[in-house]
């Protein structure tokens, strides 16, 4: 089968692999539909993440139907079309119960790296590295789909193919800070970075009822999505001093929760931008935090903070004066899918959910490279580039 995969930093083909086979009874393969590009992917290509090999196939956020069942599963059948979670979880360990999916037990194989890195590991994810499990990710015509009965769900009639899309990525981790952070009614809500994940963010914050929800950002197509399909208040933080404008817009408190949706790689306006790359670049940090800082600062006192963002390991500009000085909470997670997919389904089906917007570029497979390369320039106001197998 056809399939994309890393080369090289910032490389990738089309490249032939072996068809996908059932390895447990629990599994199930799917013939992928569409399959999207994510920020997180970025930080593959740019070698950022460790332990990606050459041939590795990427993806992880996928919609598709059921082409083959293993013996001991028992939701789904051939022919069902499924959403799929990006982690991969038992169901059954004790993370799993407490439905804190990401940190899964037993869905990385490989948590040796993790381990080293983090104290413990996180659950698999597909197509994000041997760190994560080696999982053959999802830019192929097939991908093997372990724990089926778990991270499957089926997709009601009503909702259509790019829509659905969304509810195996980036819907679930809007909704897991939103949920975690604990955003209640009459919250003003701040939400760093308006691509898929942002944008997703700000609506789960809707829908639990924030007051008022600011999207930053600084690519216009972006801020004008957020707009028009959250109904957000937007800021462009290339124009604006964005502590400042916050706090003019919250009468000097500073907003109730904020919510950091950019990740590593964030971009940041003047000198500050070129102090974390160049840092980064020479591996004296691995990620470049200048969003999480801005969050932290402009979070009001006792409020709460969110880092949805992926970050790899650590960060030596970390403003922990202000974290205690202020009293703030700070989480974060990779998204819990399997405990919102259901629900975003049901909201999706009820038109409670627009993201088809979110595919603004829909390509067959074989433009994989060209699509990546679009998504990561950002050409032609790409927020996500969707292939189809």
């Amino acid at each position: 089968m056809k399939a994309l995969c890393w080369t090289g930093v910032n490389e990738t083909s089309v490249e032939s692999v072996p068809d996908p086979e059932i390895l447990n009874a629990h599994d199930v393969i799917v013939r992928v539909r569409l399959t999207t590009t994510c920020g997180s992917d970025l930080h593959l290509l740019g070698g950022y993440i460790p332990a990606m090999r050459a041939g590795d196939v990427l993806g992880h956020e996928f919609l598709g139907d059921v082409v083959e069942v293993g013996s001991a599963v028992r939701k789904h059948r051939v022919g069902d079309r499924v959403v799929v979670s990006s982690f991969i979880a038992c169901g059954r360990c004790a993370y799993c119960r407490r439905e804190l999916y990401s940190l899964c037990d037993n869905g990385n194989p490989n948590p040796a790296i993790t381990e080293t890195l983090w104290g413990f590991a996180p659950g698999g994810c597909y197509g994000y590295s041997h760190a994560m499990g080696g999982f053959a990710g999802s830019h192929a015509e097939y991908i093997r789909v372990p724990y089926a009965d778990v991270g499957a769900f089926a997709v009601p009639d009503g909702i259509n193919d790019t829509t659905a899309l969304f509810a195996s990525d980036a819907a679930p981790t809007g909704w897991t800070g939103a949920d975690l952070v604990g955003i209640e009614p009459g919250d003003v809500v701040a939400v760093w970075g308006a691509g898929a994940v942002g944008q997703m963010a700000a609506l789960a914050a809707c829908t639990r009822g924030a007051e008022r929800v600011i999207v930053i950002d600084r690519l216009p197509e972006r801020l004008a999505q957020a707009e028009r399909y959250v109904g957000a208040e937007t800021l462009d933080y290339s124009a604006e001093n964005v502590p400042q404008a916050l706090r003019e817009l919250t009468g000097g408190r500073g907003p109730d929760v904020c919510l950091e949706a950019v990740g590593m790689e964030a971009h940041s306006a003047g000198l500050q931008h070129v102090y974390d790359q160049v840092k980064q670049q020479l591996r004296i940090q691995t990620d470049r935090g200048a969003a999480v800082r801005e969050a932290i600062h402009s979070c009001r006192k006792g409020g709460r903070v969110f880092v949805l963002g992926v970050y790899v390991g650590v960060l030596d500009t970390f403003p922990l004066g202000a974290v205690m000085n202020k009293g703030l909470t700070v989480r974060g997670a990779q998204m819990h899918g399997q405990r919102y997919i259901p629900e975003i389904l049901a909201r999706m089906e009820r038109g409670e959910v627009p993201s088809a917007h979110l595919a603004t570029h829909v390509m067959p497979l074989d433009d994989g490279p060209k699509g990546y390369q679009m998504f990561k320039a950002k050409e032609d106001g790409c927020v996500r580039a969707v292939f189809r197998p």
